[in-house]
């Protein structure tokens, strides 16, 4: 609190002594401040650009070169691609494994441990069921 108080009172003197600048000092210091923020703007981009040594995006896609709303719109396209894509090959994973698990039943050429997979039983049983029905109600 002692700090905040100090800061109010700094803060009231300056505005005081405001009033006694002659207007030719408030353009230079303006001129003062605007020179220092793009030194600094200039010392960040400096030193992002070295952070980001050997990766450089082309012009093309540099800040200021698209307008916000593209860009975010690009961005939330290039997301949704790459959930689509990363879903389609998931199901064809799921397909592919399902094909592989079907072609072994219609070979008979079914791994031991398999038959000891308690869902595979349970589904083997709940189709003998389905397939009984079937053929009692053809006849």
């Amino acid at each position: 609190m002692n700090e905040e108080r100090q800061a109010y009172r700094i803060k009231q003197a300056l505005d005081h002594g405001l009033q006694d600048i002659s207007p030719a000092s408030a353009r230079r210091l303006e001129a003062a401040r605007h020179l220092a923020l793009a030194r600094q703007k200039q010392a960040e981009s400096q030193l992002l650009a070295n952070t980001t040594s050997g990766f450089s995006f082309p012009a093309a896609f540099g800040r200021g070169s698209l307008p916000a709303g593209l860009r975010q719109g690009l961005a939330i396209l290039g997301l949704l691609l790459g959930m689509w894509m990363s879903f389609y090959w998931h199901s064809e994973q799921y397909v592919a494994e399902i094909a592989a698990t079907d072609s072994a039943l219609l070979a008979d050429d079914l791994p031991p441990d398999v038959l000891q997979d308690n869902e595979f039983l349970a589904w083997l049983i709940d189709n003998t069921d389905d397939t009984a029905e079937e053929a009692l109600s053809e006849e």
